[in-house]
């Protein structure tokens, strides 16, 4: 090898050993830097040159021209990357869930001192001193002021989950704007890592890092797949459907209910779309959404992946009340945390205001059809309708007890847009009996009936026809529209409790004190246990205090399933002080050999100038 070349080795090694300690240097400085992933050196030989070739040798005769600085290379495992973002995804799925429970609890008041168990209970306490002397209007005006205590602090529990509602319902919209904002800083890394690769010469490590940190961050808002490409373009998919690929990314959307103002993500690329007259779009999202919330959760299934679908699960798509809690509609409720309490909480307040109500009307007279009688009356558009068996009227012409000053039955809940009664001119049908109370037949076998038309008061139906022909649920007996009534509140003494020969109502009285200790209710139809209206409370709240407890449970599990996989990744991608200090160690003595080498050579050349060239 020529003497001059030699020099060319040492500056070589100068030159990677350099190169090298910078790579350690960096890696050091982002030690603390979040998402940064240490930056391994890899060396290799530079080509050799065949002085001359003897197929009889074993070898070539042939001299190196040094080391080369090959590349600087990130350690990643794809396998743990992947396993962190989905276990991150669910970590923070049940991270939501359980905030939300916790916040319900609060809402309730069982965690600031202003429980609504207290409530209850002090309205039951009202009953039972009514029930020891029903006659005293001081009884009866502690009844009326803790109906009122009972409606007010229901209406505030109620109002507080659905503010909560709507609060989740902007985060929904936050989270969406912040995922799209993720999808195009990808779109702009992809560009850059493509550009600066694209000679093969080097690698754009710190923006791969800053790319896979943004993918770790959108694995905790929605189940995510991703991948790379043979451009260096990451690619990601959300519930399965394409977000970022090549040099687009496919925002999402939300949609507005017009009704209630909650919003859904979906797709717009998948959504059909009329067009209006200043071009903005009208989509249909019917199989466009992002997120399929009819399926059930499950880990098996990983359909509890991501907070923004816990958020969309908790908030559910409308504001529940007790006609949900049937066996056809409450699927449509049991899986989202709010409407599930806001459902089962109105059919608490729903059926004390109905079965107090029943029992004050019963009181004033009411009379309930038996087989065979009909009462056939206008509806409220006019239309004739026919009351059957089980049904109730009352007589127009009966004694003025437990009426209002119109005759009406007396209500201790009316509710804020009708009035509980409205007085009809009605036809009433009753078969004719014999003496031992059996029907008796006209010709052809037909039951002779006899008929009397007259005015009698009736229940104003809960459902009265809509604009569009819809139950117009502002009618319906629940928390948002209901109150204690405005001339009972005034005057409580309108109750009386005294029958027409002056004796005590004592039958009334203890009508309502049973009412209260009845065991026929049940939290929803997967629930089979039957409680008292006092208890049906406490079993509200312990239902919310066990499955915030499951979700905190699963939440600490999965908190530490990622934390493993996070140590786990940290041994591969994390920066090591020791380590690093002994590359540093390693490459400047490398350098110092180089340099070494460089010298030698420089004095061999000097000495052979200087000697020999004499």
């Amino acid at each position: 090898m020529p003497l001059m070349g030699s020099l060319y080795l040492g500056t070589s090694g100068l030159q990677t050993s350099q190169n090298a300690l910078n790579t350690t240097a960096h890696n050091l400085s982002n030690m603390e830097t979040v998402g940064y992933v240490r930056q391994q050196v890899q060396q290799g030989s530079r080509p050799y040159v065949t002085m001359s070739t003897n197929p009889k040798s074993i070898a070539n005769q042939q001299y190196g021209l040094g080391v080369s600085y090959s590349r600087v290379k990130q350690i990643r495992d794809y396998f743990l990357d992947k396993t962190y973002r989905r276990e991150s995804g669910r970590s923070m799925f049940y991270e939501v869930s359980t905030d939300v429970m916790e916040e319900v609890e609060s809402q309730l008041g069982e965690l600031n001192g202003e429980a609504f168990q207290g409530t209850i209970e002090d309205f039951w306490t009202s009953i039972q001193e009514l029930a020891k002397d029903p006659a005293s209007s001081v009884t009866q005006g502690l009844l009326v002021q803790r109906a009122e205590e009972f409606i007010l602090r229901a209406k505030a529990v109620y109002d507080g989950l659905c503010s909560y509602q709507d609060n989740l319902n902007v985060q929904i919209k936050q989270q969406v704007e912040k995922i799209n904002g993720y999808g195009k800083k990808l779109i702009a890394l992809n560009d850059a890592i493509r550009k600066i690769e694209a000679g093969n010469v080097e690698k754009a490590n710190d923006l791969r890092d800053s790319r896979n940190q943004l993918l770790d961050e959108l694995s905790e808002m929605a189940d995510m797949n991703f991948g790379e490409d043979i451009y260096g373009n990451v690619w990601v998919q959300i519930e399965g459907v394409d977000f970022v690929k090549g040099d687009k990314c496919y925002e999402m959307d939300v949609d507005v209910d017009s009704k209630t103002g909650f919003y859904t993500p979906f797709w717009p690329m998948n959504a059909s779309y009329t067009v209006n007259g200043d071009g903005t779009r009208n989509y249909n999202i019917d199989g466009a959404e992002v997120f399929d919330l009819s399926r059930r959760i499950s880990t098996d299934l990983n359909t509890d992946v991501g907070g923004l679908k816990a958020m969309l699960l908790a908030r559910g798509d409308h504001r529940a009340d007790y006609t949900d809690i049937t066996e056809e509609k409450y699927d449509d409720v049991s899986q989202s945390v709010i409407m599930n309490i806001q459902a089962e909480f109105d059919q608490l307040i729903h059926s004390v205001a109905v079965k107090m109500n029943e029992i004050i009307g019963d009181a004033a007279g009411a009379k309930t059809l038996g087989a065979g009688e009909t009462l056939t009356v206008p509806d409220a558009d006019g239309n004739m309708i026919t009351l059957g068996e089980g049904d109730k009227y009352w007589e127009v012409d009966s004694n003025g007890y437990m009426r209002k000053d119109d005759g009406s039955p007396i209500e201790m809940f009316s509710r804020l847009s009708v009035d509980g009664y409205r007085k009809v001119t009605g036809t009433l049908t009753v078969p004719v009996l014999d003496a031992d109370g059996n029907p008796v037949l006209g010709p052809g076998g037909i039951p002779q009936t006899t008929t009397t038309t007259k005015e009698y008061w009736v229940f104003n139906p809960e459902n009265l026809n809509g604009p569009n022909g819809e139950p117009e649920t502002e009618t319906l007996f629940s928390v948002k529209n209901i109150q204690v009534h405005p001339e009972l509140a005034q005057k409580p003494g309108m109750l009386g409790f005294r029958l027409e020969d002056g004796s005590e109502d004592k039958a009334t009285a203890e009508a309502l004190k049973a009412a209260f200790m009845d065991e026929s209710y049940t939290l929803n139809p997967n629930v089979k246990k039957k409680t008292t209206f006092v208890d049906y409370y406490t079993d509200l709240v312990s239902q919310i205090a066990n499955t915030g407890y499951v979700n905190r449970r699963i939440m600490e599990n999965q908190q530490n399933t990622v934390e493993a996989t996070e140590s786990a990744r940290q041994q591969v991608i994390g920066v090591s002080s020791d380590e690093e200090l002994s590359n540093m160690i390693r490459f400047q003595n490398a350098y110092n050999a180089s340099s070494r080498y460089i010298n030698v050579v420089s004095e061999m050349l000097e000495h052979i100038l200087n000697t020999l060239g004499a």
